[in-house]
């Protein structure tokens, strides 16, 4: 799962009024190519609720070293030429082969959930944009893990991993603890596919910055995304790192942009 190679730097922190306006008013021209990649949650139903499939990364790794993530990666050629170039299917079509690849398990092509697409921010060098998907998987699945890339896996409650990652147990990134608050309000997969299946994708473009000394992640909406848009002086629609941990704001934020994480009901 490809997102953040490194996260809040001073510079890239200080950079960030720069860095994200220039960008928005296409004035840089030496912004790394983000390159299409695909990731899957994979999703089961049990007697005491949805789980999810979480994966634990090779601490030795350069990126998202010992952190948790649902299985993906890059698109390759062979994705994109089975899909007859059509970037989305392919998408679809590499989170699916991840899977199998990372884990043992090939969730099916039409059962996945388109539920957003984040790009990685422009100060980064190694830059993803990233189709996220959910699926749901027979209780019965035998995980396989490959034991090089992935060193760990746990299926775990939705509610359970965003507790424990909240109490600093397992370790992972915004787009990862996001999309699963996104899917507390589920109490089963078919739920899930009924509630996000006719909903439009979230596109996601996050922007660094620091909040009172802490690392954060700027989303549109936020008072200090984008100035320019004159929102509300007091919007906050941001993911502020607390010691470790993500907390997910979502403060006086105009309804053109709506949440990522919608109350439970």
């Amino acid at each position: 799962m490809h997102f953040f190679s490194a996260l809040g730097s001073d510079r890239r922190a200080d950079n960030r009024d720069t860095v994200g306006k220039s960008f928005r008013r296409s004035l840089v021209t030496d912004i790394p190519h983000a390159r299409p990649a695909s990731t899957v949650v994979l999703l089961r139903d049990t007697p005491n609720g949805m789980e999810t499939l979480m994966l634990k990364r090779n601490k030795a790794l350069m990126f998202a070293g010992g952190l948790w993530v649902f299985p993906g990666g890059a698109l390759e050629p062979a994705d994109i030429e089975e899909a007859d170039g059509d970037m989305n299917t392919a998408a679809r079509i590499a989170a699916a082969r991840e899977a199998e690849e990372e884990c043992g398990l090939r969730p099916d092509l039409k059962k996945m959930v388109h539920l957003s697409r984040w790009t990685t921010p422009v100060v980064e060098p190694k830059r993803f944009q990233t189709w996220i998907y959910a699926a749901p998987l027979a209780e019965s699945a035998e995980v396989e893990i490959d034991g090089s890339e992935i060193h760990d896996f746990s299926w775990i409650g939705v509610a359970d991993a965003v507790a424990q990652h909240e109490n600093g147990q397992l370790g992972m990134l915004p787009p990862t603890y996001i999309t699963l608050c996104s899917l507390l309000r589920y109490a089963n997969t078919e739920a899930m596919a009924e509630g996000e299946t006719p909903q439009s994708p979230h596109e996601v473009f996050p922007i660094f910055t620091k909040d009172d000394g802490h690392v954060a992640v700027l989303f549109e909406g936020d008072a200090e995304y984008a100035p320019e848009d004159h929102v509300a002086a007091d919007a906050r629609h941001r993911a502020v790192m607390q010691d470790t941990n993500w907390v997910y704001l979502y403060e006086n934020v105009a309804d053109q942009y709506p949440p990522f994480v919608s109350k439970q009901t």
